[in-house]
């Protein structure tokens, strides 16, 4: 039996496929929301928070039907296991940005870079009337609208410090690739900046 027919059988309701995604995928749901929660909190151990948000995850899954569960289909050779992988990392990350307060554009790193840092780095001249805190709203705005794996990854990298290096393996994708994805985010918040009012230099 395919991922595909798994999830058909599942979303139907047979008790014996809800005990078996279970027994199959609960371990690596935990794993990939406690790598997140490390990775973000700096914690040493998640292990309350990680329960609570497998809990709220399994929920999101199953609710309304299985709505999300059933957006699964398996295309272009995903298995069930790295769909979930994604889903759990994007659920994750946005359960934080609930209950803390927002992504902070001006926190900074062990390396006092921070994300205000590297978007703005002396390269842009603005109008006199734009104060600081416009420019804040401007930057949370086009952060908002980046996919939920732009944001992780900007997160991570810039906001977290941990090396592209280290993040490739989270992504399951090369270094190459990484360092690719990272700097089309780049210049996709630089011209959303740059709609906003902000004149670019370069």
């Amino acid at each position: 039996m395919n991922d595909l027919d798994f999830v058909q059988k599942f979303v139907k309701g047979e008790n014996q496929f809800r005990d078996e995604f279970l027994k199959r995928y609960s371990r690596l749901i935990y794993k990939y929301i406690c790598s997140v929660l490390k990775s973000k909190t700096g914690a040493p151990s998640v292990k309350d928070l990680g329960n609570d948000v497998f809990q709220e995850f399994f929920i999101f899954l199953i609710q309304d039907d299985c709505r999300k569960l059933r957006s699964f289909k398996g295309k272009n050779g995903c298995s069930l296991a790295s769909w979930l992988r994604l889903v759990a990392v994007n659920f994750t990350v946005d359960y934080l940005r609930k209950i803390r307060t927002a992504l902070s554009i001006d926190l900074e790193d062990e390396n006092g870079s921070s994300l205000k840092n590297v978007l703005t780095d002396g390269a842009f001249s603005a109008p006199e009337l734009i104060n600081r805190e416009e420019m804040i709203i401007a930057l949370e705005d086009c952060v908002d609208g980046l996919s939920n794996q732009s944001k992780l990854l900007i997160e991570l990298n810039i906001n977290q410090g941990i090396k592209l290096e280290a993040l490739k393996s989270l992504f399951r994708i090369s270094r190459g690739a990484i360092d690719m994805q990272k700097a089309r985010i780049m210049d996709k918040l630089k011209e959303c900046f740059k709609e906003k009012g902000f004149k670019l230099d370069f």
